[in-house]
């Protein structure tokens, strides 16, 4: 399987989410189906830059609340409006979700709750997950989902793109920023991200080559865990994401790696950091396992801040 052209973004339905209390998600969302190079149909979520409100607020209708689990910020119980604003709409965070993952997962919205403080974000599921149409390449063809939903992102008017990937989206993510130079984003952030295919090294990527090579493994994945994995082997193998590293400056990089990811040990990360050389900086996180599901709130904070940093 290759990555092909990137192609243009056509959208076959947009609608907001219904008007109903959900402190998940911000007011003036919307849901999109995008189409590929390829033609695969790719569900994607827009969500404006939050604007936040404490306690008082009902939490409904224009923003976030305040507090625990309403994935605002923290507010001062006057009712008034936090710093944080929708009228900047330039900056816009794409989410990248790692294989098994889709829009919708709990985890997902936990990143994306986090980011919509500094920005857009636009999360989507890959091809074979969710709603998404086709089957899951398991990181290859996935360069065109990411690149149609780039290319929607700036339609919807923002000027400065990140993409934001975990473990398989954290190889897209490294990959689309080589590979798609034209289109082109202004900050990378790829975390527990491989550094190379086909590794088998740990318990969990054995049981993952299972699931993705054998017959009864992809039963497993489709009705186990609503993913819908392609039989065909790569033909050709796509670009690794170490050979992808040193192609992406002079774009601002962030790798980030818990020290206690369970599926690819810190050589992974390492190897990345060493082909990006100085375009590249490396954040290994202290007791930090693998993924969306692991990162900490802190870490997402601190990844907003850097992409503000770098991509303004």
């Amino acid at each position: 399987m290759s990555t092909g052209p990137a192609g243009h973004v056509a959208r076959s339905t947009i609608r907001p989410y219904p008007e109903t209390c959900d402190v998940t998600r911000s007011a003036g969302s919307l849901r999109a189906y995008v189409r590929t190079a390829d033609g695969v149909s790719i569900d994607s979520v827009y969500e404006p830059r939050a604007v936040v409100y404490d306690g008082s607020d009902s939490g409904c209708g224009t923003g976030y609340r305040s507090g625990s689990g309403s994935g605002g910020g923290t507010g001062s119980g006057s009712g008034s409006r936090s710093g944080y604003g929708t009228s900047s709409r330039d900056l816009v965070f794409v989410v990248a979700h790692g294989f098994t993952g889709d829009a919708d997962r709990p985890h997902v919205r936990r990143v994306a709750r986090a980011l919509v403080r500094y920005g857009g974000v636009v999360t989507f599921s890959f091809r074979g997950h969710g709603a998404s149409g086709g089957r899951s390449t398991v990181g290859d063809r996935e360069v065109l989902d990411l690149a149609a939903v780039v290319g929607w992102a700036r339609e919807l008017g923002h000027t400065r793109v990140a993409t934001v990937g975990f473990s398989m989206g954290g190889s897209v993510v490294l990959r689309h920023a080589a590979l798609s130079r034209e289109a082109g984003v202004d900050a990378v952030v790829s975390v527990s991200a491989p550094a190379r295919w086909f590794y088998r090294g740990t318990a969990p990527m054995r049981r993952l080559h299972w699931l993705v090579t054998r017959p009864s493994g992809r039963l497993v994945g489709r009705y186990g865990l609503r993913t819908r994995i392609h039989h065909r082997q790569w033909d050709p193998v796509p670009l690794s994401p170490v050979e992808a590293v040193p192609r992406i400056a002079p774009t601002p990089l962030l790798i980030v790696h818990g020290d206690q990811d369970g599926y690819f040990p810190l050589d992974h990360p390492r190897m990345l950091a060493a082909a990006a050389g100085e375009g590249g900086e490396l954040w290994v996180e202290a007791g930090m396992g693998h993924a969306e599901n692991a990162a900490p709130e802190g870490l997402l904070t601190r990844i907003g801040d850097w992409v503000v940093a770098r991509a303004g």
